[in-house]
C-alpha cells in the first residue's frame, strides 16, 4: 500500500504532551493518528463523542443556588467550623 504524508499543526505543548503519552504506550504519534483513522473509517465517525461541556441538572441547580444564595453555608471562621458544619447531621 502507498504511504502519504500528512501535515498536522497544533500547539507545541499538546504535541509534547501527547509525544510523552505515546512513548508511555508504545507508540510513536504516527501509529496513533494511524489508529485513530484506521477507528473512524471503520465506525464511519469520530469514535468518541464530541459535544459541548453542558452542565448536567444537578450542576445547573447548584449554580442557581450560589447565584439565588440559597442553600449555602458559610462563611466559616475556621477549617474546624467548616468540618462541623460539613459532618453535622441534616
Amino acid at each position: 500500500m502507498a504511504q502519504t504524508n500528512i501535515n498536522i499543526r497544533m500547539d507545541e505543548k499538546l504535541k509534547q504532551e501527547f509525544d510523552r503519552l505515546c512513548n508511555e504506550l508504545g507508540l510513536n504519534m504516527t501509529a496513533a493518528f494511524n489508529i485513530f483513522a484506521r477507528t473512524v473509517v471503520r465506525q464511519n465517525g469520530i469514535p468518541f463523542p464530541i459535544a459541548l461541556d453542558t452542565p448536567n441538572s444537578q450542576t445547573l441547580a447548584a449554580i442557581d443556588d450560589v447565584n439565588l444564595r440559597r442553600n449555602l453555608s458559610g462563611p466559616f471562621n475556621s477549617v474546624k467550623e467548616l468540618m462541623e458544619d460539613l459532618n453535622a447531621d441534616d
